[in-house]
């Protein structure tokens, strides 16, 4: 059974031209070739970037923070309570108006108590500030060196310079060691955010984050075995010179810098969106859509590589409109907003002031704010000007 599946999978009209098998991809002493089987590296390097993440965030990243007079607020506690407990635990969020007061019956207690107790468990739910210092700081490091070493990768390749260089001998173009090991850097950090997507902060684009890390997956590994290595490489260095300028404006808002904040988030609102939109459409798509097929018909490998291409520039554009609504906020309050993709923590005013302070936020006088990926902010009504924000993670990559 096994074997069948094997020999259906790999057949070479899906992964080759018309014309090429894999008879043709033979390795010599002098020639290599990707093979499957390297990819299998990326899950014990994985692992370790994951331990390597934790010694970093726990004996570099937090107690730079705390050096530099990062401080986690201190958060109410609250008795124990099974039936709140059980109801929070089921729906994750505070109840409505009739749940609240058939709550308050269950457990004997005035309504105005049993919201106060949902407002402070949320809060003891969302992630500390340390904790996305930590996170961001751990990507940016990652970003960092995953961008030069791109650079330092490809600078002296043909193809960095000249687009039609990606198709030149394809798919007969030999491995290079330094592109290897680019590709297996690249693809073991995604799979290691893959596994520590559910202890990471969580963020109001989950859903997009997901699917990014799925295609970015897909799209290393399919391109990896297709031997797209030359647009992949492409791919992966267009992605990385916006994503570490991100984490830095984010580990800035966290210590109220506003104008180093500012500054950086112009300069990467900048890069992001011409990368990401006029870039990555002429550099990869056009290239891999048009240039490809001077020389080759379309087959199986070029509608699913194309395929992939265009879910992550789906994405970018998402993910521009959003960056596009804070560069509007931004011009009209002259400062950056509240924290990317992440939760509002309810203040203690409003812990405090009980029913009437949860009604005023409820006609809109308390506002939240909600920032989404990669920079970008989504509100739920207005501001004054001069509020204060805070930056989570976020990445946007896809290679």
């Amino acid at each position: 059974m096994m074997h069948a599946v094997n020999a259906w999978l790999w057949q070479h009209e899906y992964w080759l031209p018309p014309g090429i098998t894999w008879e043709d991809m033979k390795e010599s002493e002098d020639v290599q070739y990707p093979q499957p089987r390297d990819l299998l590296l990326s899950i014990p390097c994985a692992l370790l970037l994951v331990l390597v993440r934790r010694l970093f965030e726990r004996f570099l990243a937090l107690p730079l923070g705390r050096r530099l007079g990062l401080r986690d607020k201190v958060r109410l506690k609250i008795p124990p309570n099974p039936v709140l407990e059980t109801f929070y635990a089921a729906h994750g969020k505070e109840p409505e108006e009739g749940q609240l007061l058939s709550l308050a019956q269950q457990c004997d207690l005035p309504p105005r108590r049993v919201a106060r107790w949902f407002r402070v468990r949320c809060n003891q739910d969302r992630p500390c500030l340390s904790k996305k210092f930590c996170e961001a700081s751990w990507r940016f490091a990652f970003y960092f060196v995953s961008f030069f070493t791109g650079l330092a990768v490809l600078l002296d390749k043909p193809w960095f310079w000249d687009h039609r260089e990606c198709w030149a001998g394809y798919p007969q173009q030999p491995l290079l060691p330094s592109v290897f090991w680019y590709y297996m850097l690249e693809l073991s950090f995604y799979s290691s955010l893959v596994c520590t997507l559910p202890f990471d902060v969580k963020r109001k684009d989950l859903r997009q984050q997901v699917v990014h890390h799925a295609v970015t997956i897909f799209l290393i590994s399919f391109s990896y075995c297709a031997n797209y290595l030359r647009i992949g490489t492409l791919v992966m260095l267009i992605h990385d010179a916006s994503d570490w300028i991100l984490e830095p404006t984010k580990i800035f808002n966290y210590m109220k810098w506003r104008r180093t904040c500012d500054g950086l988030f112009i300069v990467f609102s900048a890069v992001f969106l011409s990368t990401r939109l006029l870039l990555f459409p002429y550099k990869v798509l056009y290239n891999t859509y048009y240039y490809s097929m001077e020389l080759y018909q379309p087959f199986f490998g070029y509608y699913f590589m194309n395929g992939l291409l265009l879910v992550l520039q789906l994405l970018h554009v998402f993910w521009s409109c959003l960056i596009g609504h804070m560069i509007y906020r931004f011009i009209l309050s002259g400062t950056m907003e509240r924290d990317l993709r992440s939760d509002t923590e309810e203040s203690d005013t409003a812990e405090e002031g009980g029913e009437p302070a949860r009604a005023k936020e409820r006609n809109g006088a308390l506002h939240r704010r909600n920032i989404t990926n990669n920079g970008c902010l989504q509100t739920r009504g207005g501001q004054p000007p001069g509020s204060t924000a805070h930056l989570a993670n976020g990445h946007a990559k896809g290679s």
